[in-house]
Order: C-alpha cells, then structure tokens, then sequence
C-alpha cells in the first residue's frame, strides 16, 4: 500500500487527507511540546472553514474539528487539559504514555481526556472525524479554589465514556459550526457546566461545589438586572453580568436561578425577544437593525431565535399573521 508522508504525519492513500477546521480565532491552534518546539496537535493547514474570521465566544477553552486518516502523532506533552470527541470512525488506536501501552476499540461517542502535563504517542489505524478541546488550567484551578480551596488533579482516561461530557461537547461543536448564534452568554455557561462536570466526575480527589446561599439579595438582583437590561445590544459575557455583583460566574449562574427560575441566558433572551416585538410593533426598521438592537450577530441568528420563542417569523409577528 503506498504511504504518503506530509509534516510529520502519515495517512495512507486510500483513505481521506487530513482536514481541520480550528473554531478559534484568539489563538492560533490547539499546541502540544514536542522537543523544544510548540506544534499543533494534528497536523493541517487550519483553515476556519465558512466561520472565517468570527471569534469564538468562550472563555478558557479552545475547540477544533478534525477529519483524519489513519495517523500517527509523535511523543508530546499536553500543556492543558485536552478533551477528543471521536464523531465518526471505527477502527482501533493505540496509546503509549508513562511507560505502558493500550489499544482502545474506538466509536462515535467514545472520549479521550489527557492531564495538562501527560506525554504521550498515538496511533490512529483508521479514518475518523473528531472534536478537540483543551482547558486552560487556570480555569480549572480559580474554580476548584473557589469551590473548596483545593487544587485539583485528574488521571489520564484513553476510552472514556460519559453522556453529559459527549453532551457538552457535542453542544460546542454545534454552536461552532453555526456562528456561534446563542453568544457569550450561553457559551460562557456551556464552559461552567463542562468544568463543573470535570471537577466532580474526574479529579482525582472529587471537587464538589459549596451549598447555595440561598439566592440573591434584592439589590444585588435589581442591579444585575438593570445591568442586562442596559445591555441587551450588546453581546453580554456570564463574567460581565457577575462581575456587577462581585461574584465568580459559577456562583451567579446558581444563585440567579434559584431566585429566578431561569439560567442568565433564558432570562437574557426573553428580554432581548420582549424588546425585538415592540421595536417591530412600533417601527418599520428592517429586521437587521432590529436584530442588532437586541444584540444578534446576524439576522439569520435573530429569525431564527424569534421564531422558536415566539412561535411565527419577526415579520409574520409584526404583521400580526
């Protein structure tokens, strides 16, 4: 069988090339050390496909999708958390790291997670599509210190499998190939609930979130909501909102809902389609100023959103059909 040889990697000629599309625009791509040199993880011209030029939304991870042959990556060492979703494919991989060796039977759904600071090898024996993310570390850490003072650990997992994990991820990769049309906001609370799950479920000694305070206060709660109010032309981070009350974005989200019955985002929109039906009701402005008036990246996002709120389309709405 012929073998082709491109950058430091090998696929096989009967198999598809390596494609990636990098879901970032921050930072270059996802980078592992090997020898003395940062690389990419996988290898790929790192194109950002049709999302050309917007910036992903999260905060503290960094997320690419990957169409890989049959490959093998060379011995590098993680400098963060390092999740892989497999999407599609079927075929074995095998694993060398610390000293021990593995072949893992491989299918859509199954995860890998890697320590930051784990050195390891490779090997793909078949085509497969993938969804990559690293956690910075301090995200993990100000977290688990906030929780319980703890600076937490976790263990290398080569198959991995976790519904509410895949879940989150899958979520990520979704958001990603759309635009990212839900925003900071939501994205920010995706990222909580995948740190929140990794911090219960696979530190080595399990971080757990403190008791709720039971919601809060009054004032606290009309500033926040003044302040999202002032702001829903605008694409309102989770870390903004919170920062308004002087709490980490883990115990705003929590406490927001127990007074409110809704996450930040839920609450977000609900205004954002309120204030889009009087604009429409009291204007003729084209739907696209409408729709960045009420902090929409695109009209599409706006039509799209509207119509799963409200039921019709904003100009079915405002025709009164």
């Amino acid at each position: 069988m012929q073998i082709l040889r491109r950058t430091g990697w090998i696929a096989r000629a009967d198999r598809p090339r390596h494609t990636s599309e990098v879901m970032d625009s921050r930072q270059n791509r996802i980078s592992v050390v090997r020898g003395n040199r940062m690389v990419p993880l996988l290898p790929g011209e790192g194109g950002r496909g049709e999302r050309r030029g917007l910036e992903q939304p999260w905060n503290g991870v960094l997320l690419e999708r990957h169409r890989v042959a049959a490959i093998e990556i060379p011995v590098h060492q993680h400098r963060e958390l390092c999740l892989h979703l497999q999407i599609t494919g079927q075929e074995a991989m095998e694993w060398w790291s610390g000293g021990g060796h593995g072949q893992e039977k491989t299918a859509p759904g199954t995860m890998i997670l890697l320590p930051e600071g784990t050195e390891d090898r490779l090997l793909w024996h078949g085509a497969s599509e993938r969804l990559i993310l690293t956690v910075q570390p301090e995200l993990l850490r100000r977290t688990a210190e906030e929780w319980s003072g703890a600076v937490p650990e976790f263990r290398a997992w080569w198959s991995l499998e976790d519904p509410g994990l895949r879940a989150l991820l899958g979520e990520m990769g979704r958001e990603a190939q759309e635009g990212w049309p839900l925003g900071r906001l939501y994205a920010d609370l995706v990222v909580a609930g995948m740190v929140r799950q990794l911090l219960r479920r696979y530190a080595i000694d399990p971080v757990e979130p403190p008791p709720q305070r039971g919601g809060l206060p009054m004032p606290e709660l009309r500033r926040v909501i003044e302040f999202i109010s002032a702001g829903l032309d605008r694409d309102l981070s989770l870390q903004e909102i919170a920062r308004e009350v002087g709490l980490s974005p883990f115990y705003f989200a929590r406490e927001f809902r127990s007074v409110t019955g809704q996450t930040p985002y839920q609450y977000l929109l609900d205004q954002r389609m309120e204030r889009a039906k009087r604009l429409l009701k009291q204007h003729d402005w084209p739907v696209q100023e409408i729709a960045t008036m009420t902090g929409f990246n695109s009209p599409v996002n706006f039509v799209r959103a509207f119509r799963q709120r409200v039921g019709v389309t904003p100009g079915a709405w405002r025709k009164g059909v």
